[in-house]
């Protein structure tokens, strides 16, 4: 068997943090593991740069005998990865300084944080990388068992609760979509000569001719579990308490990149559901439906939040299901989905960047509590403003405009319940998120909260996304629109 540059690179992009995270449990000191942390995730940043451009320069990658490939929809996410886990592994030596300063974070604490932090991305990677849709599911899984001790790094009893919480859901939703992969593969048992039916590159060519019944089936467990996972309503009970509980850095990369793989999966089988059943649109309708119910769900809780992190948690919900309603519109809609998907990353990572800091100076997240930001940190505090304004849709950041591309994806198919919907949601959302953020931001300081020290660090981890999110609002380069055209082509319903 030949071993190319690319079976190389596809490896070494899935041992790098395995590796990585395998040395964490041999250092000596915190300090030492937050440096391991910088190297492994910029060298997989590094890898993930380079096959990114190869992908979209050149073409699609198979590695380990079809078993491994980078298209554009997987290379797309990979590069969302890359710029939520580079961010948020330098946030974590800024989240976790007064701790490794102070002495209060031992180094075992810091030795399994580093291992199960590197484990997931590993998992994360297996998933976007992953041709063999069995394989794709196991990577899923183990996103589930490598950040579900993430979750309670904070001991406490809520902690605790939620960690069980999600491991219990999310290992009942990983289960049903279990069932759905096996439908999968059964749909081509009576077509001849397939060498491998759990081959998505051996599927996709032959969708119209694997049977349509089962493959609804298969959708119906598929979009279930995945979309637990995904934190789309009304499966999405878990994702609060998680978040909320979190780490502000595992909150991150939870809302950033995880959530986005469990909905990857979905998106990877819509093209082979709507060939099986005609192209008439039936899968995308039930993307859809999920699409729009975790938005209204997401609306109605949003508005009497207490707690800052359980408020960007439901954000979550809501933007995971306006990427869900964008895919399911097809078309301009699945455009707008992939370029929502890199915005909603970066905005919420800051989000919880900027919560997570704000919560350690005033000790608290509950929102009634957390007045003056803006007096108390100035870079924190307009960071955790201008990352909700960005959120809830204000022009010019990036959101608005990929919003602004479903609306419109919307009126080209003539979906107007869907229009108002969306449309009323998002109002909700408006409303009540800013009043939310204006609060935070402008009212009173309580007594005794120490006003905190900037560093360039910290300027330059709220500077860089607001500035990408504002860059993108206003312009989008032509070979962005190429690579969110190319990622959208691979799922598209229309050959």
């Amino acid at each position: 068997m030949n071993v190319g540059r690319e079976d190389i690179l596809l490896w070494a992009l899935l041992l790098c943090p395995t590796v990585g995270g395998g040395l964490c449990l041999l250092l000596r000191s915190p300090r030492q593991v937050l440096w391991m942390l910088y190297v492994s995730v910029l060298a997989f940043g590094g890898i993930a740069g380079y096959l990114g451009w190869r992908v979209f320069s050149k073409g699609t990658i198979f590695a380990a005998d079809g078993w491994f490939t980078l298209d554009p929809l997987s290379a797309y996410h990979l590069t969302v990865m890359t710029i939520v886990f580079v961010l948020s592994t330098i946030f974590a030596g800024s989240y976790f300084r007064d701790s490794v300063q102070d002495g209060s974070l031992s180094t075992k604490r810091m030795r399994r944080f580093g291992a199960l932090w590197l484990g997931s991305l590993a998992a994360m990677i297996l998933v976007l990388i992953s041709n063999h849709l069995g394989m794709m599911w196991v990577g899923i899984e183990s996103t589930t068992l490598m950040t579900t001790f993430l979750i309670c790094f904070h001991r406490s009893r809520e902690s605790l609760e939620a960690t069980w919480k999600y491991l219990l859901i999310c290992s009942v939703g990983i289960a049903i979509s279990f069932m759905g992969t096996l439908l999968a593969g059964a749909s081509s048992g009576h077509i001849p000569g397939l060498k491998d039916p759990m081959l998505w590159s051996a599927l996709r060519p032959i969708a119209a001719s694997l049977d349509p019944l089962t493959m609804k089936a298969s959708f119906i467990f598929l979009i279930v579990g995945f979309g637990t996972k995904a934190g789309l309503a009304p499966m999405h009970t878990w994702l609060p308490d998680a978040h909320s509980q979190a780490p502000a850095p595992v909150s991150a990369i939870f809302s950033g990149i995880m959530l986005n793989t469990a909905l990857y999966c979905v998106m990877r089988y819509i093209p082979i559901v709507e060939g099986a059943t005609g192209n008439a649109g039936w899968a995308l309708g039930i993307v859809r439906l999920f699409g729009i119910v975790s938005m209204l769900i997401a609306a109605a809780f949003i508005i009497f939040q207490h707690d800052v992190k359980r408020l960007l948690a439901y954000h979550s919900v809501e933007h995971l299901g306006i990427i869900a309603v964008g895919v399911g519109l097809g078309g301009l809609g699945t455009f707008a989905a992939m370029f929502h998907t890199l915005n909603h990353s970066v905005c919420k990572s800051l989000g919880f960047f900027c919560a997570g800091r704000l919560g350690q100076m005033y000790e608290t997240h509950d929102m009634h509590r957390m007045r003056g930001t803006l007096h108390v940190s100035p870079i924190w505090g307009i960071g955790l403003l201008l990352s909700l304004m960005a959120l809830i849709g204000v022009a010019p950041f990036a959101v608005f405009m990929s919003e602004l591309q479903i609306v419109k994806a919307a009126l080209d198919v003539n979906a107007i319940v869907i229009l108002v919907l969306f449309l009323a949601s998002t109002g909700i959302v408006f409303v009540g998120a800013l009043g939310h953020a204006t609060s935070m931001a402008w009212g009173k300081a309580p007594e005794g909260v120490p006003q905190s020290k900037t560093k360039m660090i910290d300027i330059a981890l709220v500077v860089a996304p607001l500035a990408l999110l504002l860059l993108l609002g206003l312009w989008m380069p032509e070979w962005l629109r190429g690579i969110l055209s190319q990622a959208a082509d691979v799922i598209s319903t229309t050959r």
